[in-house]
This record gives C-alpha cells, structure tokens and sequence, in this order.
C-alpha cells in the first residue's frame, strides 16, 4: 500500500513538474511563431514508440530515440537548405505519422496517441524529475541568449551567441519536453500543453518574466484539475487535460489586451 502510494505521489509530481516544464518551453515556440510546427513535432515520437513495442522494450526509449534523431535531422536540414523550420517540421511528421501508424498495434496505437499513464516506476519517477529540472535551468540560464536571437540572429552572432548551436540545444529541449509528457498525454496532445498556456500568458502578461510564471502555472493548473476530473469521470487524462487548458485560454479572452 506504501510503496502504491509513493508512486501514485511520484507519478503526480512528475506530471506537474513536466507541465511546468512544458510551460516555459512554450513560450519560446509561441514567441517563435512555431505553434504548429511545435505540436507536430511530438508526432515524431510515434515511430519510436511502435518499434520499441514490437521489440518488447520500453515505449519511453524508442520515443527519445526517434524525438532525438528527428531533431537533428529538423535542425541539420534547416542549416543547409535555408528552409524555415515549419516547413521541415511538416514533411518529418507527416512521413513519422505514416510510419509510426503502421508499425504500431492497434491496441496500443490509442495509449500512443492520447496517453495512458499506467505503472511508473520510481526510477522513471527519479529520471523524469531530473530531466525536467534540467530544462527548466537550461531556459533559465538560456532566456537572454534565446531572446536575442529572437529578435535578430546578426545581434546574436555579434554577441559572441552560436546560434546555429542554441538554436540545436532550444529544439533537443523542445524534445526532451514532449518526451517527458508522453505518457500522460500521448503524441496527438503533448505539443498542446506547451502552445496553449503559452498563448495564454502571451495575453495576460506584461513582460517576458511574467509571461513564464503564467505559462508555467495555466500548465501545472490544468494538469491538477485535468488529472482530478477525469479520475471523477472515469475518462483518459490527456483530453481532459488539454481542455482544461482550452478553457483558461478562452477565459483569458475575457481580459481586454493592454496595447
């Protein structure tokens, strides 16, 4: 009973700990115009997942494989080609979609596209507490760098900035993020709970320092009640929780926008 509950505790703190996460990784993909690109990128994970399935190993290795691979490869053919990222985010999901639907059981597929928690153990528990530490201390460290860039890569570049390498470091992050989420909400909504807290606290805040803070508690805000109602209703939490974040964007529309 203990040793259930530990997890049940461990297994909430790493979904609110990947929400937050998720929500200052976000803010980044917003303020980068790359909302879509962004969602489609988790689809990269599908393959992954059906091979790993087929070869009886963890589901959670195949995804960082593929998520890893695929980011590279975005990032390697964006540097040589000139091509914007959304472009080659497009073309790498739609083939891993392809392919990642048809490797991947039917009985599993659904798990794979919406989430299902399942048994987690405390090494997952362990290892997905660290890693989503590490990305909230790399966006901490990185933000000044990531904005500046933003705004102009030759200001960047002046700056002693390699943006070329920040730019690599912003997606395997970006991927590390989905990979993370998987679990609870699966390929089809992870990208989701990056975007939309982010587009909320666009709205609502005044300054970039603000905008994490809202990012980060509209995601960590939805995972608690998304979590909790569909526990109630007997429903799967990736939905739920997505639209639970729909719902805080919708009423952030209440809020006239400071020009």
């Amino acid at each position: 009973m203990s040793m259930t509950t530990s997890l049940d505790v461990g297994s909430l703190a790493l979904s609110l700990a990947m929400a937050a996460a998720a929500g200052l990784v976000g803010c980044f993909a917003v303020m980068r115009k790359m909302t879509l690109a962004a969602d489609a990128l988790s689809h990269v994970a599908l393959p992954g997942i059906g091979l790993a399935i087929l070869l009886r190993a963890n589901p959670l290795v195949g995804a960082i494989a593929t998520l890893a691979a695929g980011t590279i490869l975005i990032w390697a053919v964006e540097r040589h080609t000139g091509i914007s990222t959304e472009t080659i985010v497009g073309v790498v999901f739609s083939v891993a979609l392809a392919v990642g639907t048809m490797i991947t059981p039917g009985e599993a597929l659904i798990d794979a596209l919406f989430g299902g928690a399942g048994k987690i153990s405390s090494i997952e528990v362990v290892a997905g507490l660290a890693a989503a530490i590490a990305i909230v201390v790399f966006i901490a460290m990185k933000r000044h760098e990531l904005v500046v860039t933003l705004v102009s890569p030759e200001i960047a570049l002046t700056c002693g900035i390699d943006v070329s390498r920040l730019n690599l470091m912003y997606l395997l992050t970006f991927a590390l993020t989905v990979a993370l989420g998987l679990r609870y909400l699966g390929v089809l909504l992870m990208g989701s709970l990056m975007i939309i807290p982010a587009a909320t606290a666009r709205r609502l805040a005044s300054n970039l320092r603000a905008m994490f803070s809202i990012s980060a508690a509209v995601a960590v805000l939805s995972t608690l009640a998304g979590t909790y109602i569909a526990s109630v209703m007997n429903r799967q939490t990736g939905p739920v929780i997505i639209s639970a974040a729909g719902a805080l964007f919708f009423l952030s529309l209440v809020r006239p926008r400071e020009a």
